[in-house]
C-alpha cells in the first residue's frame, strides 16, 4: 500500500477521526487509526468501541490499494509538524509504515488492519435529515445538563426523540433539566427515543458547525449514525430507559419573574465568587421590583446583588445552585428571561418569553 497526499488534505481527516481514538486504551490497536486506500480514496477510521468516526479524502497522485493501522497520536503530531503545503508520501515496508516529506523521514510501527474492530452494519429504524446548525443548537441548548458518572447510567447522556414532526433533545442530572425541540416541515416516519452517551454527544458537537449543510441521521436499536460530506459518525446508544421528563415539568407555577437575561446572568456570576465552593448555593429574595441574590461561604464572606425585575407575586425566598442558574442563562440567547415559580420548595421553570423551543427546570436548594 502506498499513496501521496498534501499535508493539509491528510491532516484534516486525520484530526477529525482521532477524536474517537481511545486515549486510555485496554487494547493496543485502539490507539491506532485504520488507513485504507481503495477506489481513488483514502479512508481513515478511529474508534474506541463506543464511538466510530470515518473520514475520506480523494487521492490525485499514484497509489496502491491496501490497509494498515498506525499509532494515531504520533501520526497526527508528525503531520502537524510538517511544513505547510508540503507533500506526504506514505508506504508500507514489511511491518513498518514509512512517511516521507521533503528531506524528512519517519518510520512507525503498525498492527494488521484485520485486527481493527469495526461497528457491525445495522439497519436504521428511523431516518431523517437535519441542518448542521439546527442539530448544533439542539445539543448546545441541552448537553450541559447531562449527568457525569452517575450510577443511573441512563442520565449520563442525552435523549434524542422523534415525535411526529418534532425532534426533541432532553438532558437531566436529576437536579436540573434542559429541553429543546425543532419542528420539521414533514412528518417523521416513526416515533423513537434513544440515549446518546456523553462522549458521543461531545464528539458530535466537535464535528458540526453553524452551517446549513444537511446531515442524514439514522437511529437504530443500538446505534446512531450521522452522515456528512466530511465524515460518518457512529455511536453505540445507552441501553436504558430515559426518565419521563414530562412529569418533571412544573405545572403549578403562579408566580412569574421577568428580568433582563444579561443583567441576571452577570449578577449571578458575581455572587457565585463568594458562594460555598462545595454546595454552590445562593439565596434569592423577591419583591415586586427587585430580586436580591445573597451568597455566603464558610469564611463568613458575603456577596449581595440586586437586579431589577417585574414580579407580581407575594414576597418569596428560595435557594438555588448558582452554577445551574448560570448554565441556563448562557444557554438562552434572548434579551429577556421568564422564570415561573410555585413556592419556595418548588422547581423553577426558566424560558425565553418569546420562544418556546427551549425550556429549563432547576430544582431548589435548602440553605
Amino acid at each position: 500500500m502506498k499513496f501521496s497526499i498534501s499535508r493539509e488534505n491528510f491532516l484534516k481527516p486525520l484530526q477529525l477521526v482521532s477524536g474517537a481514538v481511545e486515549r486510555r486504551h485496554t487494547l493496543p490497536i485502539l490507539a491506532n487509526v485504520l488507513i485504507r486506500v481503495s477506489a481513488n480514496k483514502l479512508w481513515l477510521t478511529g474508534t474506541d468501541l463506543e464511538v466510530e468516526l470515518i473520514s475520506s479524502q480523494e487521492l490525485d497522485g499514484d497509489f496502491t490499494e491496501g490497509e494498515i493501522t498506525v499509532p494515531a497520536k504520533k501520526l497526527v503530531d508528525i503531520c502537524k509538524s510538517l511544513r505547510d503545503e508540503s507533500t506526504v508520501e506514505f508506504s508500507i515496508d514489511g511491518t513498518k509504515a514509512l512517511i516521507k516529506s521533503g528531506r524528512s523521514r519517519y518510520t512507525l510501527s503498525t498492527l494488521p488492519a484485520e485486527d481493527y474492530p469495526n461497528l457491525e452494519d445495522w439497519e436504521g429504524e428511523v431516518e431523517f435529515e437535519i441542518a448542521q446548525k439546527d442539530l448544533k443548537r439542539l445539543i448546545d441548548s441541552t448537553h450541559f445538563a447531562m449527568a457525569q458518572q452517575d450510577v443511573r447510567y441512563y442520565l449520563n447522556g442525552m435523549s434524542l426523540e422523534t415525535d411526529e414532526n418534532v425532534i426533541r433533545a432532553v438532558a437531566t442530572d436529576g437536579h436540573r433539566l434542559a429541553l429543546s425541540k425543532i419542528t420539521c416541515e414533514h412528518p417523521l416516519a416513526a416515533n423513537k427515543q434513544v440515549i446518546i452517551p456523553r462522549k458521543g454527544v461531545h464528539e458530535v458537537l466537535r464535528l458540526i458547525s453553524d452551517e446549513e449543510q444537511l446531515l442524514k441521521v439514522k437511529l437504530g436499536g443500538n446505534h446512531i449514525r450521522i452522515h456528512s460530506t466530511d465524515f460518518i459518525f457512529t455511536s453505540k446508544l445507552v441501553d436504558g430507559r430515559f426518565p419521563d421528563y414530562r412529569r418533571v415539568l412544573p405545572k403549578d407555577g403562579d408566580k412569574f419573574i421577568s428580568a433582563n437575561r444579561n443583567d441576571l446572568k452577570d449578577s449571578l456570576a458575581r455572587a457565585s465568587i463568594l458562594s460555598n465552593e462545595k454546595f454552590r448555593g445562593v439565596r434569592i429574595n423577591l419583591n415586586a421590583t427587585e430580586l436580591t441574590i445573597t451568597a455566603n461561604n464558610p469564611e463568613q464572606e458575603e456577596a449581595v446583588e440586586v437586579v431589577d425585575v417585574e414580579y407580581g407575586g407575594d414576597p418569596l425566598e428560595i435557594g438555588f445552585n448558582v452554577a445551574y442558574m448560570i448554565d441556563v442563562m448562557n444557554a438562552l440567547h434572548s434579551e429577556q428571561v421568564r422564570i415561573s415559580l410555585g413556592d419556595s420548595n418548588s422547581s423553577a421553570l426558566i424560558e425565553d418569553p418569546d420562544n418556546d423551543e427551549s425550556l429549563y427546570v432547576v430544582m431548589p436548594m435548602r440553605l
